[in-house]
């Protein structure tokens, strides 16, 4: 190993990228990790942290600049996470996309064509719903984003990769908690009354959801602050107070009251109308979501004649739009404000070959299998996690004749792919879709057949 101290600093020359975007320096073998470092590039660094296996230093100097280095926008978003690539020129975060789906195949001696990423027509302010923490800051209420690996927040107004109508309305709800001196959350006591604001918006619907995320039951001001919101901001349709009264950095309790207007948002996607509660996901990039379905939905081949399972399907973005060219596709979702969504969703866009269930996908899977229901296709479109052992062994059983894997983390994907091949399944080719440019996150769309 490297003997490398705190504090100390030299020229290193940066070898390639984290899945996380920090460019890597090797200094005998030793690894350094860089924020705002690219490939290629030269610089003088200074070491903030040595550990046993690898350490972290920040840039001084560029002695030589990459070709693919854009200039960077804000700091913060780099030391937030908010926007990690934002230094990387958009065609070649659509290759670093690629190429990290490809070293993990690679890891896992799977031989899987990796298609070139497809980009998203917008690459700035593109998400449809931003949750921000509300904490106190130098003795002011403050919305913004915490610093990564700390509880430092940073006071942030303009966010850059959200929609700018949904910044707007977070300074309007931060001005007015302000105003009527409405306690910020503190975590150290777990004292204060609002934790977050979300704010959804619908992108064809203009439709506006404010939800304010408080640890008492009681929101202070109310009314006033429900006033001032609908006179600010006109596309509100919809406010809600979520009560979240645990000692937990889970954003979200489970408890939810429409204060305002109605208890859902509404937006439409691939021509269907679309039902979304406060606790229901959604994608946040809603141009590029319909190029994804309608990739997966490629993918699956329907004809028409398909039963087709849709294993975490949630308000039933995918089931309703397969329904369309299936036989007839069962959904199984484990939320049930998104069940409930989902078959409200069936109602209003006339859709009635789909059947949606409440359970974990695991298990509902295996009960229908007993049930001697036979699916061509199964849908996944699993969280971060990727598809529990549990769920594989359900495919195992149930052996449909082809997966359509749509994936968030081409770790978990790789190793599923891996896993399901002793049931015989075998992949030809990964499609990558950039939903979150300026961020390392990727999705993806497999078929695997048997």
């Amino acid at each position: 190993m490297a003997q490398l101290a705190k504090n100390q600093e030299l020229e290193v020359t940066i070898e390639d990228l984290t899945y996380e975007g920090l460019g890597v320096a090797k200094v005998d073998g030793y690894p350094l990790f860089i924020e705002n470092a690219l490939p290629g590039e030269v610089a003088l660094v200074h070491v903030i942290k040595v550990q046993k296996q690898y350490g972290f230093a920040f840039v001084k100097e560029l002695r030589k600049v990459s070709p693919d280095r854009v200039e960077v926008k804000d700091k913060a978003y780099t030391q937030t996470g908010i926007a990690p690539l934002q230094h990387l020129a958009y065609p070649a975060q659509l290759t670093f996309k690629q190429n990290q789906i490809e070293q993990l195949f690679k890891k896992q001696h799977l031989d899987i064509n990796v298609l070139p990423t497809i980009g998203s027509p917008l690459t700035t302010g593109y998400r449809n719903k931003a949750q921000v923490p509300v904490r106190m800051v130098n003795g002011q209420l403050e919305t913004g984003f915490y610093k990564r690996r700390s509880h430092q927040l940073l006071p942030i107004t303009n966010f850059y990769i959200q929609d700018p109508e949904i910044d707007k309305a977070i300074v309007v709800v931060r001005d007015l908690l302000r105003q009527y001196f409405v306690p910020a959350y503190d975590e150290q006591t777990n004292k204060g009354v609002v934790r977050h604001v979300m704010v959804r918006r619908g992108y064809y619907s203009k439709q506006m959801m404010v939800v304010i995320v408080t640890r008492t039951n009681k929101l202070p001001m109310m009314h006033q602050l429900v006033e001032g919101i609908t006179a600010a901001l006109p596309e509100v349709t919809s406010i809600i107070q979520n009560i979240n009264g645990d000692k937990t950095n889970v954003i979200m309790g489970d408890r939810s009251r429409t204060i305002f207007g109605k208890p859902y948002l509404e937006d439409s996607l691939l021509g269907s109308t679309f039902r979304i509660s406060p606790l229901s996901f959604y994608q946040v990039n809603p141009v590029q979501t319909e190029t994804l379905y309608t990739k997966a939905i490629e993918a699956a081949g329907l004809t028409g004649e398909e039963t087709v399972i849709d294993a975490y399907s949630g308000i039933g973005t995918i089931s309703l739009t397969m329904a369309k060219h299936a036989k007839h596709v069962y959904g199984v979702e484990i939320v049930p404000e998104a069940v409930n969504d989902a078959r409200v969703n069936a109602e209003i866009n006339h859709i009635d070959n789909v059947s949606f269930v409440t359970g974990k996908a695991e298990e509902v899977m295996t009960k229908w299998k007993d049930e001697k229901l036979a699916a061509d296709v199964l849908m996944v479109d699993p969280p971060r996690k990727g598809l529990a052992p549990e769920f594989k062994e359900a495919v195992g059983v149930m052996l449909p004749k082809k997966i359509v894997y749509v994936s968030c983390n081409p770790a978990t994907l790789a190793r599923d792919i891996k896993d399901l091949a002793a049931y015989g399944y075998k992949a030809e080719q990964t499609q990558p879709v950039d939903m979150f440019p300026q961020t390392q996150h990727v999705e993806s769309v497999t078929a695997l057949t048997r």
